[in-house]
């Protein structure tokens, strides 16, 4: 199967920890180094920037800088407990990606954090 080409999104959830940013760190900088991803945003605050279109450029930022996550306390990204609980929300996602070419989601957090993965993730299937 082919590598989708697109945008890649990170996003944190939960407890602030330097854990969280050493998370990001590793995902912005690796997705960088694949070609069909052609750039990395970051939602601020969690889904709650996706759902608020609060998206920002990683790719504007210093190398340095996000390699400073790495040993950074607190959510750099910014981060949220919104459990997303109803379609409407799930639609909204959706829409967001389509429009900003985002084909990678990238969500740093707990069990929640994971339920709205699997829920997207599912919802972006069954659309094709």
């Amino acid at each position: 199967m082919a590598a989708l080409k697109g945008k890649a999104i990170v996003a944190q959830s939960g407890g602030p920890t330097a854990v969280i940013n050493a998370s990001a760190c590793g995902i912005i900088q690796e997705a960088h180094k694949h070609p069909e991803i052609s750039a990395v945003y970051a939602a601020h605050n969690g889904i709650l920037g996706v759902l608020n279109e609060e998206i920002f450029d990683l790719s504007r930022e210093n190398p340095q800088d996000i390699e400073a996550l790495r040993s950074a306390p607190a959510a750099a990204l910014g981060s949220c407990r919104y459990k997303v609980r109803n379609e409407e929300d799930l639609e909204k996602i959706l829409r967001v990606f389509q429009k900003y070419d985002i084909r990678y989601f990238f969500y740093i957090g707990g069990n929640d954090s994971m339920d709205t993965a699997d829920k997207v993730n599912k919802l972006a299937a069954e659309r094709g």
